[in-house]
């Protein structure tokens, strides 16, 4: 993973977990690589990655067992909402870019629908 030196790195790693999470990469209630395996691979300091972790757990999309590890939350609801939240936010980023591009809303729907049917 290539980090951007303006954001923190440990919201980069959460972000990255939400995304795998999302993609299916992670499935619910599976059991997550310990905080020593995720530094080594995300070539940073573990405390950058217990924190990226605590916070994803003080967010509900992680919990822990005590002498068991780490696990992806149970709650189908609450990843219903993690994944509408990104598209709205993709969609968002998209929708402003048009924009600045003079599109307008129309323009922007026609867009959408000729690229969605040409998939």
């Amino acid at each position: 993973m290539v980090f951007d030196a303006n954001i923190p790195i440990y919201l980069q790693i959460m972000k990255d977990f939400k995304k795998q999470i999302i993609a299916g990469n992670y499935k619910s209630g599976e059991k997550i690589a310990s905080v020593r395996e995720l530094a080594v691979s995300y070539g940073v300091n573990p405390n950058t990655v217990q924190r990226s972790l605590s916070e994803l757990e003080r967010e509900g999309l992680l919990y822990s067992e005590r002498t068991s590890g780490r696990f992806i939350t149970k709650d189908e609801e609450l990843l219903k909402q993690l994944k509408s939240a990104y598209a709205i936010e993709l969609l968002d980023v998209c929708i402003k870019q048009l924009q600045e591009l003079q599109f307008d809303k129309e323009a922007i729907l026609k867009q959408m629908k000729e690229r969605l049917e040409n998939e």
